[in-house]
């Protein structure tokens, strides 16, 4: 099992996608673990997570390891396919509970009382489904131990 998982491209192309999609999931998941770059830390983002979407608590702490973890393994391309998986669940989650109803493009106008669409969020999953399916790549932790 750990073999199937470790297995990866040996393309170079990956680490550009497997680089940036780390990066914005380390910082979206320290703003919610550590309450970092203007996040609420693990206590506000369960309670928001709790009361304004309904997801319950020990799913909410789910989610935050996924972004954390999952955007450190996706960096270093270790585990990639199983931090790839773990991103893909919390964006199809965040497309379900915040952004669906708002349609399919970002707010780039910051009109008030209109959230984004769910777009960045297929962007990103798209990434993580690139890394799910050919794994972290020439140059990433994965290679080296297989």
């Amino acid at each position: 099992m750990l073999e199937a998982l470790l297995q990866t491209s040996d393309t170079w192309a990956l680490l550009p996608i497997r680089l940036a999609l780390g990066a914005i999931f380390i910082g979206h998941g320290a703003q919610k673990l550590f309450g970092w770059f203007g996040g609420y830390g693990p206590k506000g983002t369960i309670g928001y997570f709790q009361q304004a979407l309904g997801v319950p608590p020990p799913l909410t702490v789910l989610a935050i390891l996924a972004e954390f973890f999952g955007g450190l393994g996706v960096l270093l391309g270790l585990l990639t396919r199983l931090a790839a998986a773990g991103i893909t669940a919390v964006m199809l989650v965040a497309i379900a509970k915040v952004h669906w109803s708002h349609g399919f493009f970002l707010n780039w106008e910051l009109k008030p009382n209109r959230g984004h669409g769910y777009e960045m969020n297929l962007a990103l999953i798209g990434m993580a489904l690139a890394l799910l399916i050919a794994g972290g790549g020439a140059l990433s932790v994965d290679r080296l131990l297989r």
